[in-house]
């Protein structure tokens, strides 16, 4: 009997995790439909939740604007997602819903891909925004060792993270001194590029583009960069292991997605 799953967002047409997945299932030659849903509402995502409760899915990567939703439909919730308030991933077992957050693990492993010699621990990272993928990195990076601050727009907000995930509240003056520093803003920040460290690293959590303006103005500068294909990528390595009970088959995915974006390997 054929297992369906899928990823859930609106829009949805854009996501790259059906090619991702896609790429891995027909790899492992399991019997899987990995489709996207793009639920009007809230209304429908949770409809689509009922579903995989009553049996008819496996489980569901989930992005935005349904990763908060996504946790509060959840019976069993990760301590991971917990921090971060909201959830990438569900899993339905028996009636029941178990929710998780992948992304810190893909941002660790973007990193150690494209940045290996990043030493995490004792360093000190600014991370920009304070929505959920600001929550999840700073969850991730406080976990590694990290000095973690948080610089956003809206202090009372980057204060209510800061106090829940116990990290610090950043000044624009903590970034000369950070050893990393990650865009979870879904657009370009308003940052003084010359006034970073010269091995300071840039991570933007986006992938569309592939190149950022604030990766290529670090390129420009010289800087190591890690772009937010290799966190997507990351991220869902351990989604197909709990959906599937088994480890991604050695596809070159990235290459795949790189084709899919018309952006050169």
């Amino acid at each position: 009997m054929t297992v369906i799953a899928g990823v859930a967002g609106q829009p949805i047409a854009h996501s790259l995790s059906p090619l991702i997945h896609g790429a891995w299932i027909a790899a492992a030659g399991l019997d899987v439909d990995y489709r996207a849903f793009g639920p009007e509402d809230e209304a429908g995502f949770a409809a689509l939740v009922a579903g995989g409760r009553a049996g008819r899915l496996r489980g569901l990567n989930v992005t935005a604007p349904f990763k908060a939703a996504a946790l509060a439909l959840a019976d069993e919730v990760s301590e991971t997602a917990q921090l971060c308030g909201s959830a990438n991933l569900l899993v339905f077992d028996s009636g029941r819903v178990c929710a998780d957050s992948t992304d810190g693990e893909g941002l660790l492993a973007a990193l150690a891909g494209q940045a290996p010699d990043l030493v995490l621990k004792g360093g000190s990272v600014v991370i920009l925004g304070a929505g959920g993928a600001a929550r999840a990195a700073a969850a991730a990076l406080k976990q590694a060792g990290a000095k973690v601050g948080v610089l956003n727009r809206t202090r009372a907000r980057a204060e209510a993270l800061a106090v829940d995930l116990d990290v610090s509240v950043a000044t624009p003056e903590a970034l000369g001194a950070a050893a990393l520093v990650v865009n979870a803003l879904s657009v370009a920040p308003d940052i003084e590029i010359g006034a970073l460290r010269s091995d300071a690293v840039l991570m933007d959590m986006t992938y569309r583009p592939l190149l950022t303006p604030f990766l290529a103005a670090g390129r420009a500068r010289g800087l190591t960069t890690v772009d937010g294909l290799a966190m997507l990528i990351g991220q869902a390595r351990p989604s197909f292991r709990a959906l599937f009970g088994r480890e991604p088959p050695a596809v070159d995915v990235r290459r795949l997605a790189l084709e899919a974006l018309g952006e050169a390997p």
